[in-house]
């Protein structure tokens, strides 16, 4: 297959490009060309500011290119409605596949624990990032549909690899501050008790389904989430990340705060949206129609050992061990107010 990835060094897209080229397709990536992360050997690269419609046709009618075909384009990068209206203008003509990744922050949340499949309502009053992505799945279902271009909606959850450590919040650009702290034995913020189920996924597996909805024939015209069977809680998650960083059960269990998610709110108001819309409700999902079109894919990293990889590759490349102060600061308020009430109610 010939195959258009709209990014493709982030941390799903980059293992999507792997994967494809592994399995022999012909990749190419159109991206700005800035990225930290290389792009994938044997990639054909496009340098282009794929946000700009101008400009990404431009590139795309370049002498070497001249309007080529692809079975299958996928785009990464798109967070609002008119981006997407923009593509399928871009792509009508171009390809027989255009895969939109959307995500599983979109779907309603319940106040029961409810495996989650693609038929619950997209809906999120929290979080302007879920809205947008809505916006952009009912641009694709409305002006695909009109202009004859053939779609096909992944929705990632969490997803998480060699260059991300996944923490509950206020860790996502400097996850290492996650890992230091623990190793310094700073406070570690749970929230609520730590119980609340959450499924994280390794951007490998997320790739390989990505890879295997490309030009499956009953994946046009659905929507399809890809997301792991492993549900932990959240003081689980931390624990195995503390397991991994070297950290003893008895040093994590000394460490560990449990604060209700306002508390977090309140202390880190940008959150709001990720957690209130998000994080603070249960997310386990129902795999199966996944598992219908891409026959033989199944979670293939337990996070156990996907983020022992995460702390591997930190380790192995020192300039990524980040440490975000703002977040430091707000965990270690948070950890004293909580301790210092926690005292004064055993008094």
């Amino acid at each position: 297959m010939r195959i258009l990835l709209v990014g493709g060094t982030g941390l799903i897209s980059s293992q999507v490009s792997q994967i494809a080229l592994a399995e022999g397709h012909e990749v190419t990536l159109v991206n700005r060309g800035k990225s930290a992360l290389p792009s994938a050997p044997g990639a054909h690269l496009i340098h282009a500011d794929a946000t700009s419609a101008e400009q990404l046709r431009s590139a795309l009618r370049g002498p070497r290119l001249r309007g080529e075909r692809y079975d299958a384009v996928v785009q990464f990068i798109a967070y609002g409605a008119e981006h997407v209206r923009d593509d399928i203008e871009t792509f009508r003509r171009l390809t027989d596949q255009y895969v939109l990744i959307a995500t599983c922050a979109a779907y309603r949340k319940y106040d029961h624990l409810r495996p989650l499949t693609e038929d619950v309502p997209l809906e999120n009053e929290y979080w302007q990032y879920a809205k947008d992505k809505i916006a952009c799945e009912q641009a694709l279902r409305d002006g695909g549909d009109a202009a004859g271009l053939p779609w096909t909606i992944v929705r990632p959850a969490h997803t998480y690899g060699a260059s991300k450590i996944p923490g509950f919040t206020g860790v996502s650009r400097h996850p290492w501050t996650l890992v230091d702290r623990m190793r310094r034995g700073a406070d570690i913020i749970l929230p609520g008790d730590g119980t609340s189920l959450w499924t994280i996924t390794h951007a490998r597996d997320v790739a390989a389904g990505i890879v295997g909805l490309l030009g499956a024939p009953g994946a046009l015209g659905e929507a399809v989430h890809v997301t792991g069977s492993e549900a932990l809680t959240w003081r689980g998650i931390h624990a195995a990340i503390a397991r991994a960083a070297g950290v003893s059960h008895d040093d994590f269990a000394a460490q560990t705060v449990c604060v209700p998610s306002d508390a977090l709110v309140a202390a880190a108001p940008d959150q709001a949206g990720s957690i209130r819309g998000d994080k603070m409700h249960p997310a386990v999902y129902d795999t199966s129609k996944l598992k219908s079109l891409v026959p033989g894919w199944e979670q293939r990293v337990s996070f156990a050992d996907g983020v022992a990889e995460a702390i591997d590759f930190f380790e192995a490349h020192p300039r990524l061990q980040t440490i975000d102060d703002g977040a430091n600061a707000m965990f270690d308020s948070l950890g004293s107010r909580y301790r210092d009430a926690l005292q004064a109610s055993s008094a």
